[in-house]
């Protein structure tokens, strides 16, 4: 999906890029009805493209947003578990059980509330540990331990949302604008406090950018613009100009 919006932006700037360069050789050809009946069609056919790919972006924009919502559902029994020591040979269940019975207190959990358990990604050569990918069995499960998380403050261990990559690149921006305690994700939406205390839900840069920093910009959240479809533009005949020259 992203491939297909870089795509159309390069086609966009390619198309800019050849109207303007078309543009400045009629403007400096000799002035005759012909040309400026040519021009008229020119600046109807480019107004016409240009809204036909933004439509065809916000369409691209609408469809990416529905897929991410769809793969986030999917990731809904799953938690990622951050901090953990890695070890070789590691039972990477039996590891995620200890830490919910003992610390967390989930006295009804065990390794068969697991569904999936693993560490995500390649080894680094830093010694960083992966995070421990979760799938719980159980929703009710899942909840059970995103709400104990709060004893692990201070251990070094933190539990986070799988959220998918566009999110989580939303999320670490939300971050940066509005500081670690005012952001946090919740059943896979990203939670943020703008400047007037109120709590606003999240999913897109655009949703992000529509938040106010500062609390002499009053938050507002607009509603998504509509996707309207290009009007065909009407050209002008060759012997419609030929017509009006003949007038002239």
């Amino acid at each position: 999906m992203e491939a297909l919006q870089e795509s159309i932006l390069k086609l966009q700037q390619m198309f800019t890029e050849k109207m303007d360069e078309y543009q400045s050789e009629l403007q400096a050809a000799c002035p005759s009805p012909n040309i400026n009946s040519l021009k008229s069609d020119f600046s109807a056919f480019r107004s016409f493209i240009f809204t036909a790919i933004q439509a065809l972006q916000q369409q691209v924009g609408l469809l990416a947003q529905q897929v991410d919502n769809i793969e986030m559902r999917s990731r809904r029994k799953m938690l990622l578990c951050h901090g953990l020591p890695e070890l070789k040979g590691e039972d990477t269940s039996a590891v995620i059980k200890s830490i919910i019975v003992d610390q967390l207190k989930v006295a009804d959990f065990s390794v068969e509330s697991i569904s999936k358990c693993h560490r995500m990604g390649r080894v680094s050569g830093d010694g960083k540990p992966r995070p421990i990918l979760i799938k719980l069995r159980d929703i009710n499960m899942r909840d059970k331990i995103w709400f104990a998380k709060t004893a692990l403050k201070k251990s070094g261990i933190t539990i986070s949302e799988f959220l998918t990559k566009s999110r989580h690149v939303v999320f670490m921006a939300a971050r940066d604008a509005f500081g670690v305690n005012k952001c946090f994700t919740q059943q896979g939406l990203i939670m943020v406090i703008g400047a007037n205390g109120k709590r606003v839900r999240i999913t897109t840069m655009d949703d992000l950018k529509k938040i106010s920093v500062t609390a002499d910009s009053p938050l507002k959240v607009t509603k998504e613009p509509t996707v309207t479809l290009p009007v065909k533009p009407v050209f002008t005949t060759k012997s419609r100009r030929a017509g009006i020259a003949n007038k002239k």
